[in-house]
């Protein structure tokens, strides 16, 4: 597999998981770029070609969770979401922005595990490879970051629930 095959098949979804765990098109834009050079600059050093997806997920959550914790990037964003690309159906639309706006009340290392666990489908071993802590971090962190969300939602998880 060459680094071009790699990007186009996987461009997308490295996207959509940086802005899952951002919040916004633009910084998941520029998280996504980011890592894809990062990765074209290893590319001849990396031998296993089956690891990739992981690498790229701990690259992408390790400058989200850093850039998170920049003073200037804790000041929450007052702008409306932006469009998702989630198909037009007007419940799937309102659940979508009603979990990302949630999403983004959550902190940054919570907010890693959520996506990874939840979103990306991985297990408890894969999302503390991918953030290069313990499993036992990683449940703690799960169970903190669904506890937060269940305070922001509020009465939303019942339709969140309800539309799921």
């Amino acid at each position: 597999m060459t680094f071009e095959e790699y990007f186009r098949a996987r461009r997308d979804g490295v996207r959509r998981t940086a802005y899952l765990l951002c919040g916004d098109w633009h910084r998941a834009d520029d998280h996504a770029q980011a890592a894809f050079v990062a990765l074209h600059r290893h590319w001849r050093r990396i031998r296993d070609h089956s690891a990739l997806d992981a690498w790229m997920r701990r690259t992408l959550v390790r400058a989200v969770v850093d850039e998170s914790r920049r003073p200037w990037r804790r000041e929450r964003s007052t702008a409306e979401p932006a469009d998702t690309g989630v198909p037009s159906d007007s419940d799937a639309v309102a659940t979508r922005h009603v979990l990302v706006d949630a999403l983004r009340s959550v902190p940054a290392r919570q907010r890693a595990v959520l996506v990874l666990r939840f979103l990306d489908g991985l297990d408890v071993a894969a999302t503390a490879a991918a953030l290069g802590c313990s499993e036992g971090t990683v449940k703690s962190q799960t169970a903190h970051g669904l506890e937060a969300l269940r305070a922001v939602l509020g009465d939303s998880l019942d339709d969140l629930r309800a539309t799921g």
